[in-house]
């Protein structure tokens, strides 16, 4: 197939690939399937979020966010690499970079009661200040994490696996919701050097879903070094391609460079606020490049390892393990 080089993120309806037409199901794979190969973004339609649910959940944490710096601490998690609770300004960083990211961020994981405890996943911590914050971010985990998984039953139709190849590898997985402020910056002089709101980097997981932030800022990297805005409709969300699936399909399904950029400078003193669902795996995923991503044009690229290793080794690599 040869390289596309789109100037915006294609649009897809989820609709297509559950209606009881196979026409129109596989005209969604492949399209689905091209646009991971070479952007690994796109823009999805009828993937289950109210408009409803979507403001009550950005209300929520906006009024997390706005809770004193010493109240939102009460919810930081030592020992926990940031996957559940609070995580303060600055203490997140791109791969490869000693600068901190301009974001604050709080996670949410798999409800306890609805998991193996033999996972070892940690219990969630809800902010009592904002009661409606635990109800709105659980509903949305689970819409979204639904609507991930018809998007990985796609994505295996399109490597030519069986549909529900990733259905046992994700049931009860590690994924995280995880609702970020960007937040206001009064003088432009407090900027450290370097500082932006989320410098370039891959997203570590399976694949993302990302509902529409309340101001732009996303970027991607195309193949050809240019950078183009992501922007979706009110009605979609963005879902993009992680390392884990990219390092799984060899290379062939791409985990795309992106970053936040800063607003100008009279913008700074506005805050963003973005909730991403990052989608993992049972940590016991084995992330063996697939044997048919794999041939003479396309060897194999990456070492072996499973999710939870590869998780760990990127947690410590952006500063949230030590």
């Amino acid at each position: 197939m040869s390289e596309i080089l789109y100037d915006e993120v294609p649009s897809i309806n989820l609709n297509d690939f559950t209606a009881n037409n196979p026409e129109r199901k596989q005209k969604f794979v492949q399209t689905l399937g091209e646009a991971y190969q070479n952007i690994g973004f796109v823009a999805v339609k009828n993937h289950g979020l109210s408009k409803e649910l979507t403001a009550s959940l950005y209300s929520a944490v906006e009024q997390f966010f706005a809770l004193p710096e010493a109240t939102k601490l009460n919810y930081e998690i030592k020992g926990l690499g940031g996957q559940r609770g609070y995580t303060a300004k600055g203490r997140e960083h791109a791969k490869g970079r000693n600068v901190g990211d301009l974001k604050e961020f709080y996670h949410i994981g798999q409800e306890i009661a609805a998991a193996d405890t033999s996972l070892g996943y940690p219990a969630n911590i809800f902010p009592q200040e904002v009661p409606e914050f635990a109800t709105t971010t659980v509903e949305a985990y689970r819409t979204l994490e639904t609507a991930g998984l018809k998007i990985l039953r796609a994505i295996a139709i399109y490597l030519e696996l069986n549909e529900f190849y990733f259905d046992d590898k994700v049931r009860l997985g590690n994924s995280i919701l995880r609702a970020i402020h960007y937040f206001a910056i009064a003088n432009p002089q407090e900027v450290p050097d370097g500082a932006v709101r989320a410098a370039a980097h891959g997203d570590i997981n399976l694949i993302t879903l990302l509902m529409g932030a309340s101001t732009e800022g996303l970027q991607i990297l195309r193949k050809d070094g240019k950078w183009i805005w992501v922007t979706a409709l009110p009605d979609q969300i963005v879902v993009n391609v992680g390392d884990m699936l990219e390092r799984l399909t060899n290379n062939k399904l791409k985990s795309t460079v992106h970053r936040v950029v800063n607003p100008p400078k009279e913008l700074l003193h506005t805050p963003r606020y973005s909730i991403p669902f990052f989608m993992h795996p049972i940590s016991q995923m084995d992330l063996t490049c697939l044997t048919n991503c794999i041939d003479e044009h396309n060897p194999k690229q990456f070492a072996d390892i499973t999710a939870g290793e590869f998780l760990t080794e990127r947690l410590r690599e952006i500063g949230l393990i030590k």
